[in-house]
């Protein structure tokens, strides 16, 4: 058994891996209406208290737990660091010393990627050199990714927002709208009930995009009475543009390589139905999308097999 931690700003995560078979648990944290996010003490607050639970209800299939891999970090870069992380390490690093169980510590970006690959039945990929999107509401970055050693992956980033995340103006939107953060959910709803078509020219800077005219115009609609369901459409259509501009652009200058998404944002079904339409891609299931373990899990099994 190969047993994940994950503990991010959002979402409190376990997921265990037989070598065949996929368990998880998670929750949501809660987050007050109005509010745009967590501060860093209420996430850990939130992990600290869920995380027994979500253990408990794994069931009684822990047992000869061989790896336990966590989500230490927000990326594999010196100084990437969130407070929220250190309850997913402090659980993994119980759980290893008393199962004497091998620990194997990586970041919450690499777990998505791993996540995104078990979903798509693409791990061997790991053996390959890919592009991938991590799109969420922290991040909004294209990588570079290669087989390592040391790491499994490398993820170098080779386009991103400069500005506002793509997960940032769905939530300031639907926030702005009214909606309970996270918002992807009800944007994704909304936007399939809007009839209109937007033809968006996507603010680019070199192979980087710029997310920040997106809220603004939005706040512009909702101040002129237009439809929340055409809101909606618009932000999505915007992040779908700058996407789909980025993959265009990346691939002219790394060649054709594999396409992996992954990330929260990357389920919503107007920007995944777009982008298959014209690349090759490989997309994550929704429930391996969004925040999870899994990757986690399964990095712990594939560094076991590599020892």
């Amino acid at each position: 058994m190969y047993l994940g931690f994950d503990t991010s700003n959002y979402t409190t995560s376990v997921a265990l891996f037989d070598g065949v078979n996929m368990y998880q648990q998670k929750q949501l944290l809660t987050v007050k209406a109005g509010e745009k996010g967590l501060r860093q003490s209420d996430a850990v607050f939130q992990h600290t208290v869920n995380m027994p639970e979500l253990i408990n209800r794994l069931g009684n299939n822990k047992a000869d737990i061989k790896a336990v891999g966590v989500s230490a970090r927000p990326r594999n870069l010196e100084g990437s660091y969130m407070p929220c992380f250190l309850v997913g390490k402090n659980n993994a690093v119980a759980v290893s010393r008393f199962a004497s169980a091998a620990l194997y510590e990586t970041s919450h970006q690499v777990g998505h990627i791993l996540a995104a690959l078990y979903s798509t039945d693409k791990l061997d990929l790991v053996k390959e050199k890919f592009i991938a999107f991590h799109v969420s509401g922290g991040t909004t970055e294209a990588l570079l990714v290669e087989p390592d050693c040391d790491e499994l992956i490398k993820a170098t980033v080779i386009a991103q927002s400069t500005d506002l995340k793509a997960g940032q103006a769905i939530d300031r939107a639907g926030v702005m709208m009214g909606y309970l953060f996270p918002c992807g959910k009800m944007l994704d709803e909304l936007s399939q009930k809007s009839d209109k078509e937007y033809k968006i020219k996507p603010t680019m800077l070199g192979l980087d995009c710029s997310l920040s005219g997106v809220e603004n115009k939005a706040k512009a609609m909702l101040d002129k009475g237009e439809s929340k369901e055409d809101i909606s459409k618009f932000v999505l259509s915007s992040i779908s543009a700058v996407i789909d501009k980025m993959t265009e652009l990346l691939l002219d200058k790394y060649g054709n390589l594999p396409l992996v998404y992954a990330g929260g944002v990357m389920s919503n079904t107007l920007i995944k139905s777009n982008i298959m339409s014209k690349y090759s891609a490989y997309f994550a299931e929704p429930e391996y999308s969004c925040d999870n373990a899994c990757g986690l899990a399964i990095y712990a099994y594939l560094k076991d097999k590599n020892e």
